[in-house]
């Protein structure tokens, strides 16, 4: 099944565009964000949460999005949550 576009930051040129979809088959959001400066890469990296190894895994990535894109990723959310019922 395609990705089902959520939106886009309204507020982005042609250039930029912060991005949220939905994978109702693999039942996952899919961000597009900015990559973060190395100084916040590295914050999240030292990050410790008990249980889990400290830094970013292979195959996975920090982005950053607006929090004007809350609106979209809560209708992100809501649309997962109306695939799993189904």
């Amino acid at each position: 099944m395609p990705l089902r576009f959520i939106g886009i930051d309204p507020e982005t040129g042609q250039s930029d565009s912060p991005t949220v979809w939905v994978d109702e088959a693999q039942q996952e959001l899919v961000f597009q964000g900015w990559v973060p400066g190395p100084d916040l890469a590295a914050e999240c990296a030292a990050f410790e949460v008990p249980g889990h190894a400290t830094g970013i895994p292979e195959g996975e990535a920090v982005v950053r999005i607006p929090a004007r894109m809350v609106p979209m990723v809560r209708e992100a959310c809501d649309a997962l949550e109306r695939a799993a019922v189904r």
